[in-house]
């Protein structure tokens, strides 16, 4: 059997040329096509350009220091980490923070199934994002998938003035690939999957 190549990769270095807004639109759609459950679409996606993108690179980068001094880590290694964050976020063109709403999401009187729903959501943006990276080249465009919203949301919701419901959950770089990004090994199905006939 042949060995197929991804058509999903992480793409971290972009050039400078910049991404049409009718390309945008069509990754937000793709993500829009996403299950969610009871179709309650509870994604939410702030276009990042420009000084916004900027600011909030700038404001994640400030508490990924306070968090990293905090732990005793090394300012030589927290500055090179926060630095790179920085880079990497403001050498794309246009970014995406994906965040989760619970505001049209169900709500019961017990904690179990309230963590379920929360989970579902969860989950029902990640297929969102899943989309977005999945559509990307298809476009012509690469994209990385960053988590480090999830470290700060506050920070990344009040940096933007987002509504107090959207918590952020990803932020996506977006651009023309400068080049075609590490291959990373994947692991086998063999390692991860049970089969059960019975």
């Amino acid at each position: 059997m042949s060995q197929r190549r991804s058509i999903r990769r992480s793409i971290r270095r972009y050039t400078d040329q910049p991404v049409p807004p009718a390309l945008v639109d069509a990754l937000l759609d793709a993500a829009a096509q996403a299950p969610s459950p009871h179709n309650r679409q509870p994604w939410r996606f702030a276009v990042l350009r420009d000084a916004a993108r900027t600011r909030l690179a700038t404001a994640m980068a400030a508490q990924l220091r306070i968090d990293r001094l905090h732990d005793g880590d090394s300012p030589d290694l927290v500055d090179r980490d926060a630095l790179r964050s920085v880079e990497r976020i403001t050498s794309a063109p246009v970014s995406l923070l994906a965040c989760l709403s619970m505001a049209d999401m169900d709500t019961y009187p017990d904690t179990r199934r309230n963590a379920a729903e929360r989970w579902m959501a969860g989950q029902a943006v990640a297929c969102a994002v899943q989309n977005i990276l999945i559509t990307a080249p298809t476009l012509g465009l690469g994209a990385c998938w960053m988590c480090a919203p999830l470290f700060c949301p506050h920070t990344a919701r009040n940096t933007l003035a987002l509504p107090t419901d959207w918590e952020p959950q990803a932020l996506i770089t977006l651009g023309f690939a400068a080049d075609d990004g590490r291959h990373r090994e994947r692991r086998p199905p063999t390692d991860f999957v049970i089969i059960r006939d019975e």
